[in-house]
C-alpha cells in the first residue's frame, strides 16, 4: 500500500462508489484509502507474460484469469486491493451486483517491487491467507529470475518452493498449469 489519502473514515460502500468513479486505482483498508503507484516496464512485461500464458492454458476450462484491473476483497479483514494476476476456478463470487470485486481467488500472482515487497510478502499475505478458496501465492521478482511459490498445505500451513533458473518450469497445481521462467521473463532485461 502507498500513503493514505487524507480523508476522514470511509466506509467500504463509500470506497467502492469513489473507486468506481476514480481515474486512478486505490486500495482500501480499515476506513482508509491508499493511492497506488504506477508500475515499471519490467513489471508490466512480466505481468502481461504471466497473464498471457495462463489465459492460453485456461481458456477451455472452468477457470478465469484476471489482470490487474479486477479488484479483490478479503471479506474476513475488509482489505480491498488490486493484484497483478488472479485466477478463480469454479463459480465466481462477487461482493455485489457490479461484479468488479472478486471474493474467491484460487491463485494470486504479485510482481514484487523494492518499495512493496515486504508488504506483499507479509501483511498482504496475512490478509490473503484468510480467503478459504486461496490455494497458491506466486511472488515474482522483476530484478532477476526468481519465483517464490507458496502452496497451501492446510489451514495456516504453507510450503515454499523457489525457482531461479530460466530453464525451470513452475507447476501451479491449484489450477493445473505450468509456467516456464523463460516465458515469464520474455523480453525482460536484467
Amino acid at each position: 500500500m502507498q500513503a493514505a489519502l487524507k480523508t476522514s473514515f470511509i466506509t467500504p460502500e463509500e470506497y467502492l462508489v469513489r473507486e468506481r468513479a476514480a481515474e486512478y486505482k486505490s486500495e482500501y483498508f480499515n476506513g482508509e484509502i491508499f493511492a497506488m503507484a504506477g508500475a515499471s516496464r519490467p513489471h508490466n512485461l512480466i505481468t502481461g507474460n504471466i497473464y498471457g500464458e495462463l489465459y492460453i492454458q485456461l481458456k477451455s476450462r472452468s477457470c478465469n484469469v484476471y489482470p490487474s484491473d479486477m479488484r479483490l476483497k478479503v471479506s474476513a479483514t475488509g482489505l480491498c486491493t488490486y493484484l497483478d494476476v488472479m485466477v478463480v476456478c469454479g463459480e465466481e463470487q462477487f461482493d455485489d451486483a457490479e461484479e468488479d470485486t472478486l471474493l474467491n481467488p484460487t491463485l494470486i500472482v504479485e510482481v514484487l517491487s523494492k518499495s512493496t515487497q515486504n508488504f506483499v510478502r507479509g501483511t498482504k499475505f496475512e490478509h490473503y491467507s484468510k480467503i478459504h478458496s486461496f490455494q497458491e501465492y506466486l511472488l515474482v521478482s522483476q530484478n532477476r529470475p526468481r519465483l517464490e511459490l507458496y502452496t497451501k498445505q492446510s489451514v495456516g500451513r504453507w510450503m515454499l518452493a523457489e525457482f531461479e533458473s530460466l530453464d525451470e518450469m513452475v507447476k501451479l497445481a491449484s489450477i493445473n498449469c505450468e509456467l516456464a521462467l523463460k516465458d515469464v521473463y520474455r523480453q525482460v532485461n536484467f
